[in-house]
């Protein structure tokens, strides 16, 4: 398995220049605590995360342009496939998901206060997530 801390991700952060520095590296503390098999990288000009080590399948990236707090957009791979069609269903109780397709959604957090209330109920999204990919 590739190692969980990418070296490309930590120079990607260590050059990044953005408002929500502190609640991104935050959020990927929070990423990377959900489950041990996911796994950070550069992906799509972000900081990305993704399964199953190199070989694994992406499924959420850092929205860097996200206006309103810190985001992330989740997704089921990078390449369509049969969840782009039918969608599935994820256990969401804290409302946290706002869809974008039948295949991937976003998740936005106002600030670092919120992130950290609603850490829990991320890592439990995620968990489920990333059973589907």
């Amino acid at each position: 398995m590739a190692k969980r801390i990418d070296g490309e991700a930590q120079a990607f952060l260590d050059a990044l220049e953005h408002a929500r520095k502190a609640e991104i590296l935050t959020l990927r503390a929070i990423v990377l605590g959900a489950d041990k098999r996911i796994a950070e990288g550069v992906k799509w000009n972000s900081l990305s995360f993704r399964t199953g080590g190199e070989k694994g399948e992406w499924f959420a990236t850092v929205n860097l342009r996200e206006k309103q707090g810190v985001g992330m957009i989740v997704h089921f791979g990078a390449k369509k496939n049969a969840i782009s069609e039918s969608g599935v269903a994820i256990a969401d109780p804290a409302g946290l998901l706002r869809w974008l397709a039948k295949d991937r959604a976003v998740v936005v957090f106002r600030d670092g206060a919120e992130l950290t209330v609603k850490t829990a109920a991320l890592q439990t999204l995620l968990r489920e997530w990333i059973t589907h990919v």
